[in-house]
């Protein structure tokens, strides 16, 4: 007798807090008939683990995509909205639709089929983790790109959080047009002006 398998989107997200560049969601569903060793919160893996997981995962998942809301939409929006539209557009990105969508964090974007937020999901929810690794190294991808079209703010170093090496960088040379105008410390009056 075949088991039905249930499909399953595992969702998370990269970059909400950084002062500069886009936040990224993933979202996954995992093959069970193809685990992944070592899932687990992308916070808690080495760079070089992430890069090896995040080819297993794309390699071995049922389904995968990552997608970004840009630093104009966070500024609009406010960046937890941005972060569900980043969410919602990864899970439309998705090859096979989920009958379910399990997110990362204490509450859930609109998305076509039910949802279920769950805390700490990145540590505790395989597909959960798996779309952390994916979101956090597209995002890191992102940030080196960054930093090869604006060098003089170390984004390759910080990957846009706020460091005092990015700090200083701000106070020195203002915000770059992938700076997040609505977060603070960049939404000051000296650094009010249209690049």
């Amino acid at each position: 007798m075949k088991v039905r398998v249930r499909l399953i989107a595992g969702i998370d997200e990269a970059g909400r807090g950084p002062l500069a560049g886009p936040v990224v969601a993933a979202a996954v569903i995992l093959d069970p008939l193809k685990p992944i060793e070592g899932l687990r919160d992308s916070k808690l893996l080495s760079a070089a683990q992430r890069e090896r997981l995040a080819d297993a995962i794309r390699t071995r998942a049922l389904a995968w995509a990552v997608a970004e809301a840009a630093v104009a939409e966070i500024d609009r929006l406010n960046i937890l909205h941005a972060t569900f539209v980043a969410m919602a557009r990864a899970v439309a990105a998705l090859g096979i639709a989920p009958e379910e969508a399990w997110i990362d964090g204490n509450r859930c974007p609109d998305l076509p089929c039910p949802t279920k937020a769950i805390v700490g999901g990145d540590r505790d929810v395989a597909a959960i983790s798996a779309a952390s690794i994916l979101a956090k190294t597209a995002r890191d991808a992102m940030l080196m790109e960054l930093d090869a079209r604006y060098p003089l703010y170390g984004f390759a170093h910080h990957k846009g959080y706020s460091t005092k090496e990015h700090l200083a960088a701000l106070a020195r040379h203002g915000p770059c047009p992938e700076h997040r105008r609505s977060f603070e410390p960049v939404r000051q009056p000296s650094f009010d002006f249209d690049l």
